[in-house]
């Protein structure tokens, strides 16, 4: 039986690159640097690229006909967004902004609907990625509906940390304002507040150069 070390190693050679993919097979695509809180698209924009996050995080929203804003999901390093144009979408049906300084690679439709026919690792890989995605936001959804505000928040923060995807116990999370945590799990501000102080003082979290987010804080989202 292959020792834990072996197998933990095996897991990182497994990794998927999709960076170092896109660079490999010369991918036609551009680098644009966003400043935090600036808009990457809106809503209601023609729907022609898909974007790849290098650095920084990307906040998806949705404003209704009366003005109010949900957070859809927040993005990091690694993520892809704006694929709905890949559907047959023709414009954009939510808003992406930049929470703090993000670098995005911008790839046409037509480039990006090439290289998923061309080649077949790489497609195969996005189609796994936006699967994944897919069945988090629906997670997501039955979360809003029946976790109490605590779980919620503690699961929006070790999304945020990628528990379980490392070896770490903390990890230091992107720049994530509290407003945004609290449009991400319908709360206010005020009650994120409350609980990140909550978990502060529980040893869950603690601030020492960024957030960093101890595993223990799974324990929030379990306790019935």
């Amino acid at each position: 039986m292959a020792s834990a070390s072996t197998r933990v190693k095996a897991k990182k050679q497994t990794i998927f690159n999709a960076q170092a993919f896109l660079d490999s097979v010369g991918v036609a695509r551009k680098i644009v640097e966003f400043p935090k809180k600036a808009i990457i698209y809106a809503q209601g924009e023609a729907a022609k690229t898909v974007m790849y996050i290098q650095q920084g995080g990307v906040k998806l929203s949705v404003v209704n006909s009366t003005g109010k804003e949900a957070v859809v999901a927040v993005l990091k390093p690694g993520d892809f967004f704006g694929e709905g144009c890949l559907a047959g979408q023709p414009v954009r049906i939510g808003a992406a902004n930049a929470i703090g300084p993000t670098t995005v690679l911008v790839i046409e439709k037509d480039e990006m609907i090439r290289v998923l026919h061309a080649e077949h690792e790489f497609s195969d890989r996005f189609i796994s990625y936006m699967l994944t995605r897919n069945i988090r936001i629906e997670a997501d959804l039955v979360d809003q509906l029946f976790n109490s505000t605590e779980k919620r928040l503690a699961r929006a923060l070790l999304l945020l940390a990628q528990y379980g995807q490392n070896d770490q116990p903390q990890r230091v999370l992107p720049k994530v304002s509290q407003e945004t945590l609290a449009e991400t799990i319908g709360t206010t501000r005020s009650r994120v507040n409350l609980f990140m102080n909550k978990f502060k003082k529980m040893g869950f979290i603690k601030y020492n150069g960024g957030l960093q987010i101890n595993s223990s804080l799974l324990s929030v989202v379990l306790h019935e």
